[in-house]
């Protein structure tokens, strides 16, 4: 039995949930336990100690991206890249633009309205900055649709794999595509497969008992990863003091160290 080390809200996790899904790959679903920090067999299989982690027998992969290549290698049918080398480019250059800035935005408003780390006029410029930057990255994904049902052209696949779990996300916290907007119908469409109905249920159900994060955090209990792009946005957004506080009071914590 394949096992995942993931949690629901993770976007990363949510692609690797949904491919195993569309292939019909039965899996076993595992949250490490991410607050007490004392998960070796999830340390060991992931150094970075990030979801998701898939586990196949003695094979552990780390990297959402690195996972799904796997995935299709070992379960080829029905496929999720789509026939050509181009068509493969393209969809995996979408899902590069969603895991490296698109996820980056929602990751940001996370930390304001859930996590609490800024408010007033400092919380008000992170929100709209990330209204704007969404409008914007919807607008180029609307682009790239086109006329086709799906991203991966007239079937669903990789390339929407990658974009649901930003643009479903970015629609809960506020931030959905235009009204009326082909991405809007892509959306709906996609929402109602049932390896997204299913992996997007369980990320709505995980929501629950999150109003005690913002005390877990100040008091270091719950640490948040700013690193790569994450980073990158929070200081170009405005929120430079809201990373060195997180320095400070060590509730923030950057890429691990290989030893």
């Amino acid at each position: 039995m394949i096992m995942l080390y993931e949690h629901p809200l993770s976007p990363y996790a949510q692609k690797v949930k949904i491919a195993l899904a569309e292939k019909g790959v039965e899996f076993e679903s595992r949250l490490p336990d991410l607050l007490a920090g004392v998960d070796e067999a999830f340390r060991r299989a992931s150094p970075r100690g990030e979801v998701p982690v898939l586990v196949d027998g003695q094979t552990s992969v780390f990297d959402s991206t690195i996972i799904l290549e796997y995935i299709e290698e070992c379960w080829p049918t029905p496929p999720l890249l789509p026939p050509t080398a181009a068509q493969r480019a393209h969809a995996r250059m979408l899902e590069e633009v969603c895991d490296t800035y698109y996820e980056a935005i929602n990751w940001g408003v996370y930390e304001v309205q859930v996590f609490k780390r800024a408010s007033g006029k400092l919380a008000e410029t992170l929100l709209a900055r990330a209204r704007a930057q969404t409008a914007g990255v919807n607008a180029y994904l609307e682009r790239h649709l086109g006329s086709d049902p799906y991203f991966n052209g007239e079937t669903f696949g990789w390339a929407d794999i990658g974009i649901v779990p930003a643009v479903n996300a970015a629609a809960f916290v506020g931030n959905p595509p235009a009204a009326g907007s082909r991405l809007e119908a892509w959306l709906e469409r996609v929402r109602a497969r049932p390896s997204v109905a299913e992996c997007m249920r369980q990320a709505a159900e995980s929501v629950a008992g999150f109003e005690m994060l913002p005390q877990l955090v100040d008091s270091g209990h719950y640490v948040r990863e700013y690193r790569d792009h994450r980073l990158e946005w929070m200081m170009r957004s405005g929120g430079a003091e809201i990373v060195l506080e997180g320095m400070r009071k060590k509730n923030i914590r950057f890429s691990v160290e290989f030893s």
